[in-house]
């Protein structure tokens, strides 16, 4: 019996030295930061998927993008807003996003409340339409996280053009966009 004993800790000590090290403080892991920029996406690779939805053509396309971890909400509208990566670029992808300024976004109960800065005086125009739908869609497309999507400015509701040009104040999803969608 004191044999068994004395090798079962062997075995825990040599166990024991194997592993990951430990550090004496905390530390960052290297990972993407948060920010919104103007600054295209860079190219990344890894193994969770994110969905966007870009524009090619006048019509609104769902790119799929690798990514390190499975992104949040705020991490999609982030990378959302930073347009289309030097790939996507070449592929012919670009985005309607780039005078849209976002105040914030706040999601309760599977809605998302996309503070818009500065909405634009022009309502109902094609690129409205694709602007507002690249923000539904890809919200909408990653999961359960977000179901629908409404926009304010000033704290109000906000009146914004589905993709058959009429204007909703209410919560939207990816089938007020259809009209817009191709593969």
């Amino acid at each position: 019996m004191r044999v068994v004993k004395r090798l079962l800790l062997a075995v825990v000590l040599l166990a024991a030295g194997c592993g990951v090290p430990v550090d004496d403080e905390p530390r960052d892991l290297d990972r993407p930061r948060t920010s919104v920029s103007s600054a295209p996406v860079p190219d990344r690779f890894g193994s969770a998927l994110e969905r966007v939805y870009l524009v090619r053509d006048g019509a609104l396309v769902r790119v799929v993008r690798r990514v390190p971890v499975a992104p949040s909400a705020q991490q999609m509208l982030a990378d959302l807003l930073a347009g289309p990566s030097s790939a996507e670029q070449r592929d012919g992808f670009t985005s309607a996003l780039t005078t849209t300024r976002i105040g914030g976004m706040t999601i309760t109960q599977h809605r998302a409340t996309v503070a818009v800065a500065e909405p634009s005086e022009y309502g109902g125009r094609t690129d409205e339409m694709l602007a507002y739908g690249q923000i539904v869609c890809t919200l909408t497309s990653q999961g359960a996280e977000v179901g629908t999507v409404q926009f304010t400015s000033g704290g109000s509701p906000l009146s914004v053009p589905r993709g058959d040009g009429s204007l909703s104040t209410g919560p939207l999803t990816i089938a007020d966009y259809a009209d817009l969608l191709t593969s």
